[in-house]
């Protein structure tokens, strides 16, 4: 039996590898998440026969535990899966990361708590931790939980800020010099655990750890929330890895590792998007003060196109490249914009789309949300492969972006956001952007590209403004 388990656990994490690699290309990520999940389905079912579950003098209570978990996890995952709204997918993204560095916090919680009860039992008073656990394993274990509680809290913290939730930059004064402390104090309740037996130490440190997520997130900027998701991805990853090993999992140890490096390699793109250090995401806090007044600083003044007069210009152009940001998922203008983009090639319009690496708000979002309209992944461009075609650019249209074509990132060393990588829209003859009005971006920062002389505003919903543009170059 026990081949048959660790078989069909290699099998599972096998399907996870091949699942993820899928998943690196829009053409085969549904396969991927196919493949992904009938591992989990395997590597779930595989673990009803373990000796551990059907062997114990608890076994009908341990199988009914599970089926019950199963059924409420897997039930609201469905549900929620079904109705979130896409604008909504990081939120959701951010919670399940949570739950999963939740769930490898609460594995190693029981491991510890378990091995201070059997230490507790010894009259000498000298067994420890490490001593009842082993060396290896003790560690681990201690690893996993503060990796994983950190994650856990820190994620719930992110799901508020990107909900509306919550819009705090700091609990206490000197935030991030109580965080180093705090930090040093987990560390060292950590070390206590490991040469320790006392459950009050335990408990400690998981309250402390669970402080630290909630501290660390605070201060980051909305502009680098998709940065900490993706690195809080990583964090789960390497906890339940970490965590599979106390368990003697093959399965978990080799898709936490799988997770865990996907997951850092993906973090360290990002910041590189940004041109800034995972370090300096966490202490710097971009987009947590006030947003300056419109203007402020900036020469010109933003001038006004009407739909009808912007459409002119694009029918008429060689080619448009199309920059969507958050606004457009707000305004679910997907759609039209692909409606438009149809309309466009028919009349002889070259039209692309530019996607920025942190536009939206996780990795990807505006990958997801113009493959949910239908858009074809060869007229997707990431930014490397985009930028030098804006020079012979006829129009670039901005849709609900903002931080992303800043040119104070490249002209401005006084800006927050200065040495980030943009989007060069700035460089097309002419630029429209659809906006709602004229506030800043997420970060906080004004946009000079929206005062420049070739810039026009179509100030409207994202949706209601291309619908308008989709009958003006009808009409034509």
């Amino acid at each position: 039996m026990d081949m048959i388990i660790q078989a069909s656990y290699l099998i599972a994490a096998v399907l996870f590898i091949l699942g993820l690699k899928q998943m690196s290309s829009p053409v085969t990520a549904r396969r991927g998440i196919l493949w992904a999940g009938a591992g989990m389905v395997l590597a779930t079912l595989v673990t009803f026969l373990t000796p551990e579950v059907i062997d114990s003098a608890q076994a009908s209570t341990n199988i009914t535990l599970i089926i019950v978990a199963i059924a409420i996890g897997g039930g609201y995952a469905w549900y929620s899966g079904r109705k979130v709204a896409m604008t909504d997918m990081p939120q959701m993204i951010a919670m399940y990361n949570g739950m999963g560095g939740g769930a490898a916090a609460a594995i190693a919680a029981v491991e510890l708590l378990k091995a201070s009860s059997e230490a507790a039992a010894d009259p000498s008073g000298a067994t420890t931790i490490a001593s009842t656990l082993g060396t290896d394993v003790a560690i681990l274990a201690i690893l996993g939980a503060v990796i994983g509680t950190i994650s856990f809290s820190g994620s719930i913290i992110a799901w508020a800020k990107l909900d509306g939730r919550l819009s705090l930059s700091r609990i206490l004064p000197k935030q991030h010099l109580v965080n180093a402390v705090l930090a040093i104090a987990t560390v060292g309740f950590a070390i206590a655990i490991y040469f320790s037996a006392d459950i009050n130490t335990i408990i400690i440190f998981f309250v402390l750890a669970l402080i630290l997520g909630v501290f660390i997130t605070v201060p980051v900027g909305g502009a680098d929330m998709p940065v900490i998701i993706s690195l809080f991805n990583a964090l789960t990853g390497l906890a339940v890895g970490f965590e599979g090993y106390v368990l003697g999992n093959a399965a978990m140890i080799i898709a936490g590792i799988v997770v865990g490096s996907a997951g850092s390699l993906l973090t360290q793109l990002m910041a590189k998007a940004m041109n800034r250090s995972v370090a300096n995401v966490f202490f710097a806090g971009v987009g947590t003060d006030a947003a300056a007044p419109a203007g402020e600083g900036i020469e010109g003044v933003m001038k006004e196109i009407q739909a009808q007069d912007a459409g002119i210009l694009m029918a008429f152009a060689s080619q448009v490249i199309i920059i969507p940001g958050y606004g457009m998922a707000v305004a679910q203008a997907q759609h039209k914009i692909w409606e438009l983009t149809q309309i466009l090639n028919e009349k002889g319009v070259s039209v692309k789309f530019a996607i920025h690496p942190v536009a939206g708000r996780m990795p990807g979002h505006m990958n997801v949300l113009l493959a949910e309209a239908g858009v074809p992944y060869d007229k997707i461009y990431d930014m490397d492969d985009v930028n030098a075609g804006f020079k012979n650019t006829t129009v670039a249209l901005v849709i609900g972006a903002n931080d992303v074509v800043n040119p104070s990132a490249k002209n401005d060393s006084s800006s927050p956001l200065y040495g980030m990588p943009i989007l060069n829209a700035f460089e097309a003859e002419n630029v429209i952007v659809i906006k709602r009005g004229r506030g800043t971006g997420f970060s906080g920062m004004e946009n000079p590209l929206f005062f420049a002389d070739n810039t026009k505003m179509l100030f409207g919903d994202g949706q209601k403004a291309a619908s308008e543009l989709i009958q003006a170059v009808k009409e034509l």
